[in-house]
């Protein structure tokens, strides 16, 4: 059976100065703090996995403001070839809450972030640069 290429999705949320990040609660990187996000669904459009995914694992509505960037380095996810896009997104509505696929969500400020699953520190990095 060939190797197959998977897509997933990363929301970038960022207010006043903070920045939402989930705990995994599932291995590659079990424990460890990342970006809302997960695998596109069969029929799903990226943007609307985006925030699906957002909803799922902190109970938060979103919309998306950007495109953040493509992050296709083969070796990005253990698990094997995982593309991820990446938004970013506003918060429009909800209650903070760990859901689904996560043990813990809450805001960090952006001058004092934990060390980050897979490559979520570019994608902030990135996603601060396109802000300025």
């Amino acid at each position: 059976m060939p190797k197959q290429i998977r897509l997933a999705t990363d929301s970038v949320v960022i207010k006043n100065n903070k920045i939402l990040l989930i705990k995994r609660r599932y291995d590659p990187f079990k424990d460890h703090w990342a970006l809302p996000g997960g695998l596109v669904d069969y029929g799903e459009t990226v943007e609307n996995s985006c925030l699906r995914e957002l909803k799922e694992e902190t109970n938060l509505e979103g919309n998306i403001k950007s495109l953040v960037g493509v992050y296709s380095d083969p070796k990005r996810d253990p698990r094997g070839q995982v593309i991820s896009i990446a938004f970013l997104v506003e918060q429009v509505s909800g209650v903070l809450q760990a859901r689904d696929e996560t043990t813990d969500a809450m805001w960090f400020d952006l001058g004092s972030l934990p060390n980050l699953a897979f490559d979520h520190s570019k994608i902030i990095n990135d996603a601060l640069s396109n802000e300025k």
